[in-house]
């Protein structure tokens, strides 16, 4: 069974806050697990970069995507033009409940 992550299992996932604690405290104690904790962070920045580049939209610039987000805007529109424009010509017959 797939398991759901919460919205906090997936902050924590992308953050990279914990790692450069991690870095911190190992240089404070003079631990010889500073370069594991490098490259743990070096590890999360890379993923970080691979969910970024393979995000919808991410090629498209700006300007087209405000250029579509108009198009689709007028599309609501005109389809809620049309649902209210035929829910007036009151064609639908409501069945009533015996």
């Amino acid at each position: 069974m797939a398991a759901v992550q919460t919205k906090q299992d997936l902050e924590e996932d992308y953050s990279l806050l914990p790692v450069v604690h991690d870095i911190i405290k190992c240089i404070d104690k003079d631990s010889a697990d500073v370069h594991q904790e490098l490259v743990k962070l070096k590890s999360r920045i890379q993923e970080a970069r691979d969910q970024i580049s393979s995000m919808p939209g991410i090629d498209v610039s700006p300007a087209v995507q405000q250029q579509q987000l108009l198009t689709l805007r007028e599309q609501v529109r005109t389809k809620k033009q049309l649902l209210k424009k035929y829910k007036s010509l009151c064609m639908f017959e409501v069945p009533k409940a015996s």
